[in-house]
């Protein structure tokens, strides 16, 4: 089992703790992280992008010369796609860009990219991340005496906590993270990954 040494918030080592190897010690499948990516990726898409066709496009309702005689390409309206102003053909409309892959796959894929972390050694176990108040001041300190701060880092916590969130949004290069909203493109994204021995557990739990 990979083992690492658990920080307080003064960067102090006050423990160890040891990985499951079932989460932690898996062999990166970079086809299953690439997978996982590029479906996050599709699924944020918002699908708003529209042109109109030659039938939405305003004018052009009367033929613009006669059909034959003047030596030129016969037209219909001076709407047609291959006009100035004319509407667009085959252009996007509208749609949703979202699909689903395979849970076997989605669970691969976590496991790689935490695997991963570790493997690189960029996974910071916290023993435990408490602000008494919000405070980005206090937020940049803990991340400082952590060696994390001239990197971007991955903040990961058990559960809602409003002091750690609203004190990381403003810095940097730092997001939050909840154990049930971690997501593969967040934990590739960001260099660090800092979590708190207990949202090692929670994660432990969900994926074992």
């Amino acid at each position: 089992m990979p083992k690492l040494d658990v920080y307080n918030m003064e960067g102090e080592i006050v423990g160890e703790i040891e990985l499951s190897d079932a989460i932690f010690g898996v062999e990166a499948n970079k086809s299953a992280m690439h997978s996982a990516v590029i479906n996050q990726l599709a699924n944020r898409r918002q699908g708003t992008q529209s042109t109109k066709t030659r039938s939405e496009v305003r004018g052009g309702g009367r033929k613009p010369y006669r059909q034959k005689g003047t030596g030129r390409a016969r037209q219909g309206s001076i709407r047609n796609a291959q006009w100035t102003g004319g509407g667009i053909a085959l252009g996007p409309k509208p749609r949703s860009h979202n699909y689903t892959i395979p849970k076997k796959l989605r669970r691969l894929a976590m496991k790689s990219a935490l695997s991963a972390k570790a493997a690189e050694k960029d996974i910071i176990v916290l023993d435990a991340l408490k602000l008494e108040e919000i405070k980005t001041k206090r937020m940049i300190g803990v991340l400082k005496s952590l060696n994390a701060s001239e990197n971007t880092v991955l903040v990961v916590i058990f559960g809602k906590d409003e002091n750690i969130v609203r004190s990381a949004r403003n810095i940097p290069g730092v997001k939050t993270s909840y154990v049930n909203t971690l997501n593969v493109f967040d934990i590739l994204k960001y260099e660090k990954f800092i979590v708190t021995r207990e949202a090692v557990g929670g994660i432990e739990e969900v994926y074992a």
